[in-house]
């Protein structure tokens, strides 16, 4: 029997960075899916075929952490697909390991709760990166549009199915590990300062939290062009991400922002519908590429093999 399962990519609508040290993040999913089959494997040992190294390193991780855990014996096989490049910041590294286990424990019958395949999955990505708050692997769990606050303290669906954004992808891929780390030292060097740019951020995810439920979007919007510019302030935007930005909010966008760790990948801009291609045209002038996509989209799920 051959299981497939699929899980969303992701955008971070507030909270980058903060949510590192505690503080609270929103985050959507995005309809563009990453694809895990799985079956058992007659080989001596267990076979991954992906497209790109980065994701074989999580699936392998994660057989380790299951068959360790489950005492399982069984060697598997293990291939991916997706439908949005590992380069554009979408969050394949936390869809293929949320995938994986979710493909895993239907084929091998083994009950997992949302809360359980966090867990699990939130470990294998610390394994590897040794960094992160892990709100990318709660949207690829849950799925739609959460408030997430680090390590999993908190996470709390929201109603959001209004919403609309432009993504525009930056032609350069970040290295997440890399810019955490950067934030890092900077808080060592200046303590207060940084704390008072943290503390402002979560009182921003605080707001979006409540324009999002009773679908304020202009004042959202407000709130995350406020949002870039302090993630500016940490240094983690980029030129090409900053005029991005700016382009997109002086064609009618109601805000903008980085979206993700920064150094590159995507930015987003929350607009209504009419402004959605004077927007779109605005962000490609200025050299991004715009990525069509819908928001708020299902977590992870069984495509078939049950």
């Amino acid at each position: 029997m051959k299981i497939q399962t699929s899980a969303p990519g992701k955008l971070m609508l507030l909270g980058e960075h903060a949510v590192v040290y505690g503080y609270p993040c929103l985050v959507t999913a995005v309809d563009n899916r990453l694809y895990v089959s799985a079956e058992l494997h007659k080989k001596k040992e267990d076979e991954i075929v992906a497209p790109q190294v980065k994701e074989s390193n999580f699936v392998k991780e994660t057989l380790r952490v299951f068959k360790s855990k489950y005492h399982i014996l069984d060697n598997l096989k293990i291939e991916t697909q997706s439908e949005f490049s590992h380069t554009v910041g979408f969050g394949s590294s936390s869809a293929v390991t949320v995938a994986t286990l979710k493909a895993l424990s239907i084929l091998l019958d083994i009950s997992l709760s949302s809360k359980e395949i966090f867990d699990l999955s939130y470990e294998v990505v610390l394994a590897i990166q040794s960094v992160g708050s892990g709100f990318d692997v709660a949207i690829a769990d849950y799925g739609h549009t959460l408030y997430f606050t680090g390590g999993g303290k908190e996470i709390r669906p929201l109603k959001n199915d209004e919403m609309h954004l432009v993504v525009g992808y930056s032609g350069t891929k970040a290295d997440t590990p890399t810019l955490v780390k950067k934030v890092s030292a900077l808080r060592k060097e200046k303590k207060e300062e940084v704390d008072g740019i943290f503390d402002s951020i979560g009182k921003l995810v605080g707001q979006a939290t409540e324009c999002i439920q009773i679908k304020k979007w202009e004042e959202l919007g407000k709130l995350m062009t406020q949002n870039h510019t302090l993630l500016q302030s940490l240094d983690v935007s980029t030129d090409r991400l900053d005029s991005m930005v700016h382009t997109a909010v002086e064609a009618g966008a109601y805000g903008a922002k980085l979206s993700g760790a920064g150094g590159g990948d995507c930015m987003i801009a929350l607009v209504h519908e009419d402004k959605r291609e004077a927007v779109e045209k605005a962000i490609e002038s200025v050299g991004g590429e715009v990525i069509r996509v819908k928001t708020n989209a299902e977590g992870v799920r069984i495509e078939s093999g049950e």
